[in-house]
């Protein structure tokens, strides 16, 4: 896989998490840090994720946010 991402991580599913919509993908990456990511649950089950399954993560944080009082 080629990508213009610079934010590429390659890491293991710790946990998958399925709604009637989205699925909820929990990636472990070496030294413990976590990475969440909510995608469609269409796209989980075609491509197969399981828990344990290694996987690449891109970032493209356009907006992020997280506030507290």
């Amino acid at each position: 896989m080629e990508i213009s991402a610079r934010n590429v991580f390659t890491g293991t599913i710790k946990s998958i998490s399925y709604g009637e919509i989205l699925a909820e993908v929990v990636i472990e990456l070496p030294g413990g840090l976590e990475i969440t990511s909510l995608i469609t649950k269409s796209s989980a089950e075609r491509m197969k994720l399981t828990e344990g399954t290694g996987v690449s993560t891109v970032i493209k944080a356009s907006n992020v946010m997280v506030a507290t009082d």
